[in-house]
């Protein structure tokens, strides 16, 4: 039996070397990475909760039916993330519907106002709406990049293995899609307290 201390102390490496001998040990790589696809499946796609539960059980399936062909000179976390991206856009295919986000930290809105030259004269809950209105519109590819840069903290690396693209296509991207945030980006937002129309 697997207890939860067993897992704190390992990398995730040496929780995929750990599981292919018992498999009891995915239940860690479960745990550790759970919230964080289940986040990063709700901001890309516009899913309800249990949806993206369906989703998150499909990429863990996905995850352990491929552990053994898991490349150990890449990072874990670009896999995982790899096959979940993949996933959602495999779910949207089927369903057909255009991503929507939704949630959004104040640290994210501190990286996006100083990454994006945004206005800082509002108060975050304003902003959070119209950083969301703006992603929203945006081409998918530069939308999902964007979401992997600031709201999952990828490195280009990362960004490149999950993407399954080049790094220097990343940079690229990542340019293109700050511009089009740019353009779309209304303005200046109205003060505190006035009404948009």
């Amino acid at each position: 039996m697997i207890i939860p201390s067993d897992c704190s102390n390992k990398n995730d490496n040496e929780l995929v070397a750990l599981t292919l001998e018992d498999k009891g040990y995915f239940r860690c790589l479960m745990d550790r990475y759970e919230e964080k696809l289940k986040r990063y499946i709700l901001r890309l796609s516009n899913v309800n909760l249990e949806e993206a539960e369906d989703i998150l059980q499909d990429v863990f399936i996905k995850v352990y039916k491929n552990l053994r062909d898991f490349d150990k000179d890449l990072k874990f976390s670009s896999w995982i993330y790899r096959i979940t991206h993949n996933q959602v856009i495999s779910h949207h295919r089927h369903k057909s519907a255009r991503p929507q986000l939704t949630g959004i930290s104040e640290e994210i809105i501190k990286n996006l106002r100083a990454e994006l030259d945004l206005v800082d004269r509002t108060e975050a809950g304003f902003l959070s709406g119209e950083i969301f209105a703006v992603l929203n519109q945006l081409k998918p590819n530069h939308r999902e990049i964007l979401l992997l840069k600031f709201f999952e903290e990828k490195s280009y690396e990362e960004i490149s293995d999950i993407l399954k693209k080049p790094a220097g296509t990343v940079a690229t991207l990542i340019r293109a899609a700050k511009k089009e945030f740019k353009d779309k980006w209304p303005g200046e937002p109205p003060i505190i307290g006035s009404v948009r129309p």
